[in-house]
């Protein structure tokens, strides 16, 4: 889906950079120095995201995927593809820096909200809000939206427009860097796969996707080079002669961090599954990722050339995993595994049972009616995968 590039453009539109990973040519050479701290903050900023995410989809398991983030990915692609030669950059520029905006704010906001919550003072009370929205009136009325937060939750919200209107006004690439980790955790967390077979497909498709983009044509260039959006890490080469004021990028999209991550996070919720008090799979799997970006630096800076990154992700998150499954005898169990929705549903279960002491008879059918719609809603999506 995205490629490492070296050098590349400055996300605010200037161009200065040099000899990019897919295929661009520049002036300035960056030092051995230099190279080498880009190289290395873009490996860590990868991990970061994957190994919180993969840590916070376990307790977001009960979460599914909604309609508004697939909604959401639709939309950076078609922009990324479709309309570039349709509108000019200008416009389109301006749109996703609105878009990325409101989508910042909201995904940064919840990226810190875990760490606001054990830093957040005691003694300050802390209130309760909700929003609601209902549609009709006595017993037709119906939940449009039903959102609860705290002062907790608008401090984040707070700090995350600040960040926001930084990047809206400025394009600093550590704004830029702070919406693009938010995103990678988020998709990561949230974003879940119900079994091993489903991401082998999901990564082995976007494999070739991936390799056709990037050696085939050149719109990841592109893409990279004309829109100003956080689709993507980016650390300057010339930070010890410039300072934070460096203008030679390189770069990591963050297709090459989410793709891998939500797969990694899914081994995490198996090895959980398990029930042995081990993460065997999922450190594997960390470590072959890092090994797979390790070898798409190491390509990239050998040859000067793009490189897509899934092409040496994809087969390393796999092939170790599964080769350590072979090696356990846990093959068959891994693939045939759909534990995290059946895990989900038996929680609700026991959530009901636990909560119908506690409740009137009308607040208890409304929690049943709501309970029963998730649960076959749940059952219809295990039919598609079982």
């Amino acid at each position: 889906m995205a490629d490492v590039e070296q050098n590349a453009a400055v996300p605010d539109g200037s161009s200065t950079g040099s000899d990019a990973v897919n295929g661009t040519a520049g002036r300035f050479v960056s030092s051995a120095e230099g190279t080498a701290l880009a190289y290395g903050s873009l490996l860590l900023m990868a991990l970061l995201p994957i190994f919180f995410g993969a840590l916070r989809s376990v307790g977001c398991s009960k979460s599914k995927v909604t309609d508004s983030y697939l909604e959401t990915l639709q939309m950076k692609e078609c922009a990324k593809t479709m309309h570039v030669k349709i509108f000019s950059q200008e416009y389109i520029n301006l749109l996703l820096s609105m878009y990325f905006f409101v989508l910042g704010v909201l995904a940064l906001s919840h990226t810190m909200s875990p760490f606001m919550c054990r830093v957040f003072p005691a003694n300050v009370p802390n209130k309760q809000y909700q929003l609601l929205f209902t549609q009709g009136s006595g017993e037709g009325k119906e939940e449009i939206v039903n959102y609860e937060f705290d002062t907790k939750d608008l401090i984040c919200l707070g700090i995350s427009s600040v960040v926001g209107v930084w990047y809206v006004l400025k394009k600093h690439w550590i704004a830029n860097n702070l919406f693009g980790l938010a995103f990678a955790l988020n998709g990561v967390e949230l974003l879940h796969l119900n079994n091993v077979s489903t991401g082998c497909i999901l990564l082995g498709g976007l494999f070739v996707y991936d390799v056709f983009w990037v050696f085939g044509t050149n719109v990841m260039v592109t893409v990279a080079k004309s829109f100003e959006a956080p689709i993507k890490l980016v650390f300057p080469q010339d930070l010890l002669e410039k300072g934070l004021d460096a203008s030679n990028f390189a770069m990591l999209g963050l297709g090459d961090i989410v793709i891998p991550g939500i797969f990694i996070a899914l081994l995490l919720r198996f090895d959980v599954s398990l029930k042995k008090n081990t993460r065997t799979y999922f450190y594997t799997s960390f470590l072959a990722y890092i090994f797979g970006l390790g070898l798409t630096i190491f390509v990239m800076h050998t040859f000067k050339h793009a490189q897509p990154a899934l092409l040496y992700l994809v087969p390393a998150c796999i092939g170790f995993p599964v080769l350590l499954a072979l090696f356990k005898g846990e093959l068959t169990e891994m693939f045939s595994a759909v534990f995290l929705e059946w895990r989900f549903m038996h929680e609700t279960l026991q959530e009901m049972r636990a909560q119908q002491s506690n409740t009137s008879m009308f607040t208890q059918k409304k929690m049943m009616e709501k309970q029963r719609d998730r649960i076959k809603k749940t059952c219809k999506e295990l039919l598609l995968y079982v």
